[in-house]
């Protein structure tokens, strides 16, 4: 195949891709959600076989075990963050009227404005939102949970994801083989070595990563609460689990969380000064000792990338499109990485360039 052919071949598969995606993403979040697991625990897999176990029974092993911590996180979990949230969302029109009363006498020093001076009718402004607020907050939970459809999508979620996820995890090793017969032979090392550095960066950035928020969501949830902070497993585990967008999850995390014991211990600074030095340490921790061994240097995905991808993603294809951000991002980072050092090796850069390099180069994009 000429070069021209290869581009209208690949062009037409990224285009069957993409329609794909739009026509099926209301089917494919369970077969995503139970790829990324297959994926995620493929390492444990392959230990345990090394270890003397069959694939089969190393695979039933880690889907029960991955179940079993999952429901038992659910139980215990759930219920604590629901009456959180729903106390959170409760109290609201009093820690907006603290907020006023505690910030009202700075702004007075330079702003004159009548509408925030009287402090019982933003009270009965913020009460009318708050009501509204949680009606409409009720509406939309009913009508979530007395959707018929969205009752099968949530079982079928359930349902499918594990046995996609018991299948792919364990014929994993079947199925990378069988792709690896149908490469071409004139550039299947090529192609491999390609593979090679997507699943360098996917394992680094995915795993290492999924890692790192899990162990910030625990590290948050049980300092805020044990701190005394209210509503501070909720604030913990969401900061730990946005953190998978790089700085967001800190920035958003340390805001809420001191903005919360703002209003409840002030005057208490000591108290203050302790909810904003667990998020110090937490950034200290992230940075110097769970990213560098976990994440690694050489994932080569700069966070303006993944926040890009990301925000594309969900702007795109929802939910789904958030899930399989980082893995495209990641996809097209090494292509785009290869394909400029093709042109760098290539005459169209250097006339004087006759032969071209097969191994891409480092760098990030």
């Amino acid at each position: 195949m000429t070069l021209k052919q290869h581009m209208k071949f690949w062009t037409w598969v990224l285009v069957i891709f993409v329609i794909g995606l739009l026509l099926l993403s209301n089917i494919l979040l369970p077969f995503v959600l139970g790829m990324g697991v297959a994926y995620f625990l493929d390492p444990v897999a392959d230990r345990l076989e090394e270890a003397g176990l069959n694939r089969t029974a190393a695979t039933s092993l880690i889907i029960g075990l991955f179940l079993l911590i999952s429901i038992i996180g659910l139980i215990v979990l759930v219920p604590i963050i629901i009456e959180q949230t729903m106390n959170l969302l409760n109290g609201l029109p009093d820690y907006l009227s603290n907020l006023h009363d505690l910030f009202m006498p700075f702004i007075d020093r330079f702003i004159d404005v009548p509408a925030l001076q009287d402090s019982e009718e933003f009270k009965k402004t913020v009460g009318d939102f708050a009501t509204k607020a949680m009606t409409n907050l009720g509406t939309v939970s009913g009508n979530i949970i007395g959707g018929g459809l969205a009752v099968v999508n949530m079982v079928t979620l359930l349902v499918i994801t594990p046995i996609v996820a018991f299948y792919l995890l364990r014929d994993w090793d079947d199925m990378v083989e069988k792709i690896d017969a149908w490469l071409p032979r004139k550039n299947a090392h090529r192609i491999r070595h390609i593979a090679r550095e997507i699943d360098e960066v996917l394992a680094g950035f995915v795993r290492g990563q999924a890692t790192v928020c899990l162990i910030l969501a625990t590290y948050y949830g049980l300092t805020l609460m044990i701190s005394g902070l209210e509503f501070g497993l909720v604030i913990g585990i969401v900061t730990g689990l946005i953190s998978f967008i790089p700085f967001v999850g800190a920035i958003i995390g340390f805001i809420a969380s001191v903005g919360v014991a703002l209003l409840q211990f002030w005057p208490d600074f000591p108290m203050i000064g302790v909810v904003a030095g667990i998020f110090v340490v937490g950034q200290i921790l992230e940075g110097y000792v769970l990213v560098p061994n976990l994440v690694g240097e050489r994932v080569g995905l700069h966070p303006v990338w993944v926040m890009f991808g990301l925000l594309a993603g969900g702007s795109l294809f929802g939910f789904l499109g958030v899930l399989l951000a980082v893995p495209l991002a990641a996809v097209v980072g090494v292509l785009s990485r290869f394909a400029i050092m093709q042109y760098l090796q290539s005459p169209l850069y250097d006339s004087n360039v006759e032969t071209e390099e097969e191994v891409p180069g480092e760098g990030e994009i």
